[in-house]
């Protein structure tokens, strides 16, 4: 049992939880609680090592058997120890170090996401989530997008991680990437309301722009159309990831 905080894999865990070079240094991301480290095994992706509480839960004594079954790592933390390095206060006991190892894009992808100077997590996780229900191919994180791979954005993505395929990109890349498809920004001052633009028969690249600054001027260049979201309300403006919810529904709708 791991008893001390300066154990070589706790404080792996807290570099993890950190800043995004130390993830990429390391090759590592975490995967905090029961239902996220289900997904990683079902998925199949690869473990490092896993940790659990002494106060684990029922639900994370189950998944811990599933992990020893499958010949991950897996040591026994106090429960005080556990507690000072966790990032949530309900992560059920469970907390796993899993390679940094996105799914690769598709060789011919008809549908991506681009989601522009997104820098909440919450946000950023909730678009990687829709995108993974609503059929995306692969989403592009240019720079200034928060990192995908961040535990809040993990959480908030709810196991799209393992699902979507999740490419860390430059605009000359993204550029090259969706040259062939029709480009659509979401934008509150566009001409084209969402239902009116055809989703239906062309290859699609969506960008949506984060609530503060809105797109950049990359993803401006980039883009062959601005769709707008009617609002007939008194709101100038949605969240990100419900306006691009929205979006990525309409397509789906369209596509049905």
């Amino acid at each position: 049992m791991i008893t001390s905080s300066h154990n070589p894999k706790l404080k792996l865990i807290r570099a993890l939880a950190g800043r995004p070079r130390e993830r990429r240094e390391a090759g590592l991301f975490l995967a905090e609680g029961a239902r996220l480290v289900e997904d990683a095994l079902a998925a199949g992706w690869p473990f490092e090592f896993a940790l659990f509480s002494a106060e684990i839960s029922n639900r994370g004594k189950k998944v811990v058997e599933q992990l020893v079954s499958s010949g991950v790592s897996v040591e026994e933390v106090t429960a005080e120890v556990f507690r000072a390095a966790s990032e949530t206060e309900s992560s059920q006991g469970v907390v796993a170090a899993l390679k940094l190892d996105s799914l690769p894009v598709p060789e011919n992808p008809s549908f991506v996401l681009i989601p522009d100077q997104i820098r909440d997590p919450g946000n950023l996780g909730t678009l990687l989530r829709t995108a993974a229900a609503l059929g995306v191919d692969a989403v592009f994180i240019p720079p200034e997008t928060t990192d995908p791979w961040a535990p809040k954005v993990v959480r908030a993505g709810m196991g799209a991680h393992f699902r979507l395929a999740v490419a860390t990109a430059g605009w000359e890349e993204i550029h090259t990437s969706v040259g062939q498809m029709q480009v659509s920004l979401a934008d509150a001052r566009g001409e084209t309301p969402l239902w009116d633009v055809d989703f239906h028969s062309q290859k699609i690249a969506l960008i949506v722009g984060g609530e503060a600054d809105g797109a950049s001027e990359a993803a401006k260049e980039l883009a062959d159309n601005l769709v707008k979201i009617p609002m007939p309300g008194k709101i100038e403006s949605l969240n990100a990831a419900v306006a691009g919810a929205l979006l990525m529904y309409e397509v789906a709708r369209q596509r049905r």
